[in-house]
């Protein structure tokens, strides 16, 4: 009976099936990470800065496009 369980856990402990699975999930995971220290980097600490105050100049120019 005891060699049943024994046999078992080696089965089990050789099984590499779903390594793969993980792998790809830490790859996901860094790539979020790098993607948003970037965005947070690029996007400046104030309002004038980077892609934010990038696109508040733009949403002030087209404010003011409609008025004469």
């Amino acid at each position: 009976m005891l060699n049943v369980y024994v046999e078992y856990l080696k089965t089990f402990f050789k099984d590499e099936e779903g390594a793969s699975a993980v792998e790809y999930g830490l790859i996901v995971g860094l790539i979020a990470v790098v993607l948003i220290a970037v965005l947070i980097a690029v996007g400046g600490a104030d309002d004038t800065a980077g892609l934010r105050g990038l696109f508040s100049e733009v949403a002030t120019e087209v404010n003011n496009a409609g008025t004469p």
